[in-house]
């Protein structure tokens, strides 16, 4: 099994943190992001490791990952990074996970067992750690959505209620070459400009709208993404909570 990550931004909202090192370099706990979850997905499994560099992608040369490049990080958005390991996303399956976060190595395995071509972890207890992280929650939480047989209907938005977020992404998905196949065909049929800027639940609402399915489970706790300082410093508060002992 592979696995991606995707490490070329700089993550300018964790200010001086990221000033000499991309943000998957960040520590947490004494540990930095990417080790982290270089662990979960080595214990999942995963015995090939990319990482799609950018931002002072150099400083991932001493790790023994095959890495890939997106030149143009800095004017670009999450997809186009991940469209940096074509090769590897049309020749098999291939775990991606962001850069910024941290989870157990059982939210990987679940996606590794999913019989889906496309599948996404979430957090169904969301509530409590957004409640830790915003004194509003819904100021950073996105709609989502499930079919009755745990399939996504919805993803991406801005909600106006509680009762439109059955869970948060997380973060952590997979492709077979069969979705990505999918995946290339809705970036086909973008203009240069939109490719461009996509993030990705932006990609994973237009993979519904085009009639894919997308298989998601519920990872089990603990998880955390690192946005900010503040971000930081709550996990740090807590190491054993978290899982980062």
């Amino acid at each position: 099994m592979r696995a991606i990550i995707l490490a070329a931004g700089r993550g300018s909202r964790m200010q001086a943190a990221t000033a000499d090192r991309p943000k998957g370099l960040v520590e947490v706990a004494g540990v930095a992001l990417l080790d982290r979850q270089i662990a979960a997905l080595r214990a999942a499994g995963a015995e090939d490791i990319g990482v799609v560099t950018g931002y002072r992608g150099e400083m991932m040369a001493t790790r023994s990952l095959t890495r890939f490049h997106n030149p143009r990080w800095a004017e670009t958005n999450m997809v186009a990074s991940l469209t940096a390991a074509t090769d590897w996303l049309r020749s098999g399956p291939c775990l991606v996970s962001y850069s910024d976060i941290f989870y157990r190595p059982e939210a990987p395995l679940a996606l590794a067992r999913a019989e889906a071509d496309m599948a996404i972890t979430y957090d169904p207890h969301w509530l409590g750690l957004w409640q830790r992280r915003f004194a509003d929650p819904l100021s950073d939480a996105e709609t989502f959505r499930l079919a009755a047989d745990g399939s996504l209907t919805d993803i991406g938005a801005k909600p106006h209620s509680l009762a439109e977020v059955e869970g948060q992404y997380m973060g952590l998905l997979r492709f077979t070459p069969l979705g990505w196949e999918a995946v290339e065909a809705v970036l086909a049929g973008l203009d240069p400009a939109r490719r461009d800027r996509l993030d990705m639940t932006s990609l994973l609402r237009l993979l519904l709208a085009a009639g894919q399915r997308i298989a998601a489970l519920a990872a089990p706790w603990p998880w955390g993404e690192v946005d900010s300082e503040t971000d930081r410093a709550l996990y740090e508060s807590m190491p054993v909570e978290f899982g980062l002992g």
